[in-house]
Order: C-alpha cells, then structure tokens, then sequence
C-alpha cells in the first residue's frame, strides 16, 4: 500500500510541476529568433535593474509581434566556453523575418528603447532562421 502511495505522490507531483509552468512559451515559432544581450552601465544598481525589468515587461507583454519571451541574466559560468559576462538577455520568437522586422519598429518597442537605452553599455543581438531541411 505505501508502494501505491508513494507512486500516486510521485504522480501527482510530476503533473503539478508540469502544470506550474508559464505559458509563455506555448506560441513558440520556430521561423525566427532574436536573441538579444544588455550589459549595463551599473550592472550593481538595484534601481536601474527594477527600472530595465519593469519596462521590458510592460514592452514584452504589448508587443503585437513577439510570440514568445524569455527574460534571463547570467548564471555563473561553470566552463570556459561560457559568456557570463552579460546583465541581461531576451530571447523572443517571430513567425517571420517581416513580423521581426514590424517589431523593431513598433511603438511599444521603440518607448521600450527609449526609456532604457541610458542603463546599457553594449547590447549584442544574434538573430536565427531554421535550417532548410
């Protein structure tokens, strides 16, 4: 019996944390990625950090072109061939070149650059098509 449970437990689990996970992902395109990097001015500012989060999040979710979004910073880098060097980094989806090429120039994206662009140093961006099969 404590077997069954014990399964049942394990089950259960699994399907909760399955469950927990965001969304945000769910309109993943595979046609186009735009990986973007930010290193900052004064990577230490907590104040510049919550300003940067709060307006990428307000441009993140308006955005009527960037299907998925992910918002990350650097983990400490555990081999050599790891860049950890970074503040930030945004990796959005596009279900075209054209939809992209729409985003850079729409309000949403362009207020986003506006308010922010004093917080960064550098930003380096690495755009991706699929292979041709």
């Amino acid at each position: 019996m404590k077997k069954i449970n014990l399964v049942f437990v394990l089950l259960l689990i699994t399907l909760s944390i399955g469950s927990c996970k965001s969304d945000n992902n769910a309109n993943f395109d595979s046609n186009y990625a735009h990986v973007v990097y930010f290193w900052f001015h004064n990577p230490d500012s907590a104040e510049d950090k919550a300003f940067f989060e709060k307006s990428l999040k307000k441009f993140l979710n308006n955005s009527k072109y960037a299907k998925t979004n992910f918002i990350g910073v650097a983990p400490a880098a555990t081999r050599d061939v790891v860049d950890d060097s970074y503040d930030y980094n945004i990796i959005l989806t596009f279900e075209s070149a054209e939809a992209q090429d729409k985003y850079q120039t729409e309000d949403v994206h362009l207020q986003f650059v506006k308010e922010s662009e004093h917080l960064w140093k550098k930003v380096i961006v690495y755009d991706a098509i699929p292979l041709s099969n």
